[in-house]
């Protein structure tokens, strides 16, 4: 009579025991291949900040007590900084603008407030979203393309598609272009930045042929996209330029009917400083005669 009763005691000691290494086995040999998987799929997904932090992460999210909600935002909040980070450094490298030109290096204190308050309301970007031109005039040496690069590269900061070019390479890409068939092609290609900066027009007279295509450009860009150019000529010498006064009145219509027009009318940076350094000069050498007298 007791035979019946020992068995089911050994078959509910063998059951609880089977239970307790049911429940310790997965944790031991399922969590590699798991973290070997998760890697492949956030690789495949391209997420590489998912691939790199999921397990750091993990055991931060565990130590600090943290929900999986926040575990997975601040998962996400990693990947989307990556990403924004990698794009900023793509647009500078496609906007083809030169180290060093920044506000940092700007010389403000050599312009009029009222050109210092019109180039800072340029520098949130909103002119950009309205297809507003930016037209910059002065001498050479005013600082024209200086200006035009620092605003540009804090655009670029903040996730604005530039590009950078001067007025005479520009012209001769779009003649390549247009004694290739591509002309229309080419110019739909520079749509893809909000703004194209148009570096030194008028600095090179260039031929009838050669403004054809650049007011091409402009037409076709008119009120499709931001224009951002610098020039030392005046509008009434951009007959100039374009060689007839309907051309020529055409071009500035297109360019100013939404625009903000800077007038750097100011010294040679370049010969000031020239003038500065060669006082400083000889102010060392006058101070050192006096010193051997």
């Amino acid at each position: 009579m007791n035979r019946p009763t020992t068995h089911k005691t050994q078959s509910k000691a063998t059951r609880s025991s089977s239970r307790r290494t049911a429940k310790k086995t997965p944790a031991t040999t399922n969590s590699e291949p798991t973290k070997e998987r998760l890697i492949e799929q956030f690789r495949s997904l391209r997420l590489p900040m998912f691939r790199d932090q999921f397990q750091t992460s993990a055991d931060r999210a565990a130590a600090e007590k943290l929900s999986h909600v926040q575990y997975l935002a601040e998962l996400t909040q990693l990947e989307c900084q990556a990403r924004q980070e990698s794009r900023i450094k793509r647009l500078m490298t496609n906007s083809r603008l030169p180290l060093g030109k920044t506000w940092e290096t700007f010389s403000f204190e050599r312009l009029p407030l009222s050109v210092t308050r019109q180039l800072e309301s340029l520098r949130e970007g909103s002119f950009l979203d309205r297809r507003e031109n930016v037209l910059i005039f002065g001498r050479p040496g005013a600082g024209k393309s200086h200006a035009l690069c620092a605003l540009a590269n804090q655009l670029v900061q903040q996730g604005r598609s530039m590009l950078l070019t001067t007025c005479s390479l520009l012209v001769q890409q779009l003649l390549i272009a247009k004694r290739d068939l591509r002309l229309q092609k080419f110019i739909k290609q520079l749509t893809r930045y909000e703004g194209l900066m148009i570096d030194d027009l008028g600095y090179v007279q260039q031929s009838r042929e050669e403004m054809e295509v650049l007011f091409t450009l402009l037409a076709e860009r008119y009120e499709r996209g931001s224009v951002l150019l610098t020039s030392n000529l005046a509008f009434s010498k951009w007959d100039q330029i374009f060689k007839d006064a309907m051309t020529t009145a055409a071009a500035i219509d297109r360019l100013v009917h939404h625009s903000v027009i800077i007038e750097l009318n100011v010294p040679s940076y370049r010969v000031e400083t020239a003038k500065q350094t060669k006082s400083d000069g000889q102010s060392a050498k006058s101070s050192k005669q006096k010193s051997n007298s």
